[in-house]
């Protein structure tokens, strides 16, 4: 309990269950666990560069219900369901769950896997047409947190140049 939260500045966040990921897996309980656990991690940390701004516009909800959607082979209405969920526990346990789902993501995805994470990551950021400064650097802490090297991270960002805020403004 955090000292807000004691004193009822700030109501406490309760949950019999405190695994942000596990509440997105049971949504897709008809895919093998192992894939459903890929999935919800994936749906968490796209919602997590969403987020950062403190607000998911509809531009980026739409993205990534897209990729989801296509990359996870889910139908509309099942990755629809799992990047509410995602965002809702993001807004919830981000601060907290933030670095241990990238972690965990890490451990279950190939090289090829945590690059196309990065690169579906831009695509929410430039759903607005516009990757703020604030986007690419949640978007280079998870690159850092997945172990991909700079050279990797500077590759992908690199075919984004169009949409980066921080080259718009020169």
């Amino acid at each position: 309990m955090s000292i807000l939260e004691w004193l009822g500045l700030v109501p406490a966040v309760r949950s019999e269950d405190p695994d942000a990921i596990h509440r997105i897996v049971r949504q897709l309980e008809s895919i093998e666990p192992g894939r459903a656990r890929f999935l919800a991690l994936f749906a968490f940390l796209l919602a997590r560069v969403a987020d950062v701004d403190l607000h998911i516009s509809d531009a980026e909800t739409r993205e990534m219900e897209r990729l989801v959607e296509t990359l996870g082979g889910l139908p509309a209405p099942q990755a629809a369901m799992v990047v509410e969920i995602a965002k809702a526990e993001n807004r919830l346990f981000g601060a907290t769950q933030n670095f241990l789902a990238a972690r965990e993501f890490r451990d279950l995805a190939t090289e090829a896997q945590k690059r196309q994470l990065l690169d579906c990551m831009f695509a929410v950021a430039a759903a607005d047409d516009s990757i703020s400064v604030p986007e690419e650097e949640a978007i280079r802490e998870v690159s850092r947190e997945l172990l991909l090297d700079n050279e990797e991270y500077l590759s992908i960002r690199s075919g984004w140049r169009e949409k980066r805020a921080v080259l718009r403004k020169v």
